[in-house]
């Protein structure tokens, strides 16, 4: 009775010592381990490029296009307008707002503030007519084109009381602004690739997505000497794909970088006070991306 009591304890304690020795060889779950139901934001700056496009100017007594413009952006730089809340739009900027529906898959919204600004120092061929009103500013460019060039840089100034008028001044700067919804997948490869690494003091994670929106730009126009236009009209769609590098501190914080490409197709721009006047266009973007954010559980 004695020895059978005695191999019971044994036996318990036996159990109890490897039930011990299993429990603190476990960790805890990171808190990085898992992203659903986390929300997470950023903010940052951008640079792009654009390619060559027609673009397709039409109005009453004119109808001409510019072939194989070009464009660039308008970069600010290192500056304080990056967080100075009075002036953060005047930058080139991104805003994110996304949801993690799963570990691996996040829905969000985007703000990519664009700059797009026509070459002025550019000369281009012109096809179409221009057939103004004596009496109009712009009458002196009347006449039928045939892929004619044309030096824009002629008349240019930025007072708007040229004269004569300049033949066009064309920007997208307040701005290219596309506003859209990203589907994408996050994975963490600091984990994958150094089994011992510790992912909440630093993660590093690939992130891939699509999107689609719409272009709410702010036109800046002086067209055939009618006065400045600039005001936002939603003129258009687009779509994008990204590849980025996220690095996550201490569970909460972020930096990440994106490469961005994608396909823009705007066929309602606004170019004059008049709604009968409009222009048209579409073209490839590719944009570089560098912003700072956070990511917390809901």
């Amino acid at each position: 009775m004695k020895q059978s009591f005695l191999m019971v304890v044994l036996s318990f304690c036996v159990f109890s010592q490897y039930t011990f020795s299993q429990e603190t060889v476990i960790s805890p779950e990171k808190y990085t381990a898992h992203n659903k139901g986390k929300l997470f934001f950023f903010w940052g700056g951008n640079r792009e490029t654009y390619t060559k496009s027609d673009i397709h100017f039409y109005g009453e007594n004119y109808d001409f296009v510019v072939h194989n413009a070009e464009a660039q952006d308008k970069p600010k730089g290192l500056h304080i307008d990056y967080i100075n809340p009075e002036r953060m739009t005047i930058p080139q900027t991104n805003f994110k707002l996304g949801y993690f529906i799963s570990d691996h898959y996040n829905i969000a919204i985007g703000f990519d503030h664009m700059k797009y600004v026509f070459s002025q120092h550019q000369t281009a061929n012109v096809s179409g007519y221009v057939n103004l009103p004596a009496s109009d500013n712009g009458s002196l460019y009347n006449g039928t084109y045939n892929n004619t060039p044309i030096d824009f840089s002629t008349n240019y100034s930025t007072d708007d009381n040229d004269t004569p008028p300049p033949f066009l001044t064309f920007e997208h700067t307040d701005g290219l602004n596309y506003i859209h919804t990203e589907f994408s997948r996050v994975d963490d490869i600091s984990s994958k690739i150094f089994k011992t690494w510790n992912s909440d003091k630093v993660q590093i994670n690939l992130t891939e997505g699509l999107g689609a929106g719409i272009l709410l730009p702010k036109t800046n126009t002086r067209l055939l000497g009618k006065d400045r236009y600039d005001e936002f009209h939603v003129a258009g769609y687009g779509i994008s794909a990204k590849a980025g590098l996220n690095v996550t501190f201490f569970k909460h914080f972020f930096v990440q970088a994106e490469l961005k490409g994608g396909y823009i197709d705007m066929n309602d721009i606004r170019t004059t006070q008049y709604k009968s006047d409009k222009a048209e266009q579409h073209f490839w973007f590719f944009q570089s991306i560098l912003a700072f954010g956070g990511i917390f559980r809901i």
